[in-house]
């Protein structure tokens, strides 16, 4: 899949962000992306008075990615609910390259880049025993 609408996708990321919910920093955090199926989905940040068990804007994405018949990550924009760039944190990284794999491509501050130079020497399923 090679004709990704990066602009539909980012517009998609800033709707959702309005959807968060965010009492305790302010920020939401929206993500979209679109499945090897043609699929897109979304995730908002989801914070709680207990600050650091917040979900963040990627992992609510990737459990609909999974309650919605699964597949692979193949582009993902992030924004803020102003339309700014935000970037996966490191956690959400290794969300991204598991559910998406080394080709994965990310909006980045850099441009679109694959996730093997997002999340370089990455460790995934791949390094673990059978």
């Amino acid at each position: 899949m090679t004709d990704i609408d990066w602009d539909a996708l980012r517009a998609s990321a800033v709707r959702v962000a309005k959807l968060a919910y965010a009492p305790y920093s302010g920020l939401q955090v929206g993500v979209a992306a679109i499945v090897d199926d043609g699929r897109e989905i979304t995730g908002c940040n989801v914070e709680n008075a207990s600050y650091g068990l917040g979900l963040c804007a990627e992992c609510t994405m990737v459990g609909q990615l999974r309650l919605t018949g699964a597949g692979r990550l193949v582009a993902v924009a992030c924004r803020s609910g102003e339309g700014e760039l935000l970037m996966p944190c490191g956690r959400c990284r290794q969300l991204l390259y598991e559910h998406g794999g080394p080709d994965c491509l990310v909006d980045t501050p850099s441009g679109i880049l694959p996730m093997s130079r997002v999340l370089p020497d990455a460790f995934g399923p791949e390094h673990l025993p059978a």
